[in-house]
């Protein structure tokens, strides 16, 4: 097996083992009295906000494997100079002055508890049949995405660390782990910061449930995530400001031209 494989069983694992504590902690007790004739009804009323999702991942993929390097070869520059000169190594001085604790807590949280809630979220808005949640999401996502798009392709700005030349956090933290984090994206994917506006669609999405114990931690994710990219020096503080301009914009359009489920 090469890396990238040791790399998926192993994330796979942790994932299963978060999966029965997500299931006991945070699942209401009525999911395990639903019927599996019950549960086809539900997934057929979720089918269309499941499509979206994995259509969006899907082409997500595509993106950061296919099209990525031909459209940052067709742009041939690297924007993340120009930023640069703006932030002057605001984020880079982190790099420099790393706290070993806090390079693994951030480690954890960014590579491990974060893709946790965008696969958990979903499933926790199928099985307990919360249409409202899942719109929110699946609509939410779709609109990130569209907007994102545009720049991550005509727009390439490499991470913090890559461009200063700087020692990896993930590396260093988990040796080889890099190869696997960007099978699933690029080093120039970076304005505006999904991960920021992602977190926050994941936080909005749950505080409609009113699972408290399950807000509460997301919320928790959502801001360990947002210091996660500044202090592993990932993306420029112009990314975070952005994803976060982001979120907030898409949840403007959502409020505005997307019908509430009664």
């Amino acid at each position: 097996m090469n890396a990238i494989e040791n790399w998926f069983l192993a994330i796979g694992s942790v994932n299963l083992i978060l999966f029965i504590i997500g299931l006991f902690l945070f699942m209401p007790k009525k999911i395990f009295k639903t019927t599996l004739p019950e549960y086809y009804q539900i997934f057929s009323s979720h089918l269309k906000y499941i499509v979206i999702i994995i259509g969006v991942v899907a082409f997500h993929l595509v993106e950061v494997n296919l099209l990525d390097s031909y459209f940052t070869n067709l742009v041939g520059v690297d924007f993340a100079s120009n930023i640069q000169m703006i932030e002057d190594g605001f984020v880079y001085w982190f790099s420099q002055n790393w706290i070993p604790f806090l390079v693994y807590f951030f480690v954890l949280m960014y590579i491990v508890v974060y893709p946790f809630t965008l696969w958990f979220s979903p499933l926790y808005f199928l099985l307990t049949d919360d249409k409202k949640a899942m719109k929110s999401l699946s609509y939410g996502l779709l609109l990130l995405y569209v907007i994102a798009l545009p720049f991550y392709l005509f727009f390439p700005v490499t991470n913090v660390y890559t461009f200063h030349g700087a020692e990896s956090a993930l590396g260093s933290a988990i040796p080889n782990v890099e190869q696997f984090f960007y099978s699933t994206t690029t080093y120039n994917n970076c304005l505006p910061s999904l991960h920021v506006a992602m977190a926050l669609l994941i936080a909005k999405s749950v505080y409609l449930t009113e699972n408290k114990k399950y807000t509460y931690f997301v919320y928790f994710c959502t801001i360990s995530v947002i210091l996660s990219v500044i202090y592993l020096a990932i993306h420029w503080l112009t990314d975070v400001i952005c994803g976060v301009i982001l979120a907030f914009s898409v949840f403007y359009l959502q409020k505005r031209f997307i019908k509430e489920d009664r």
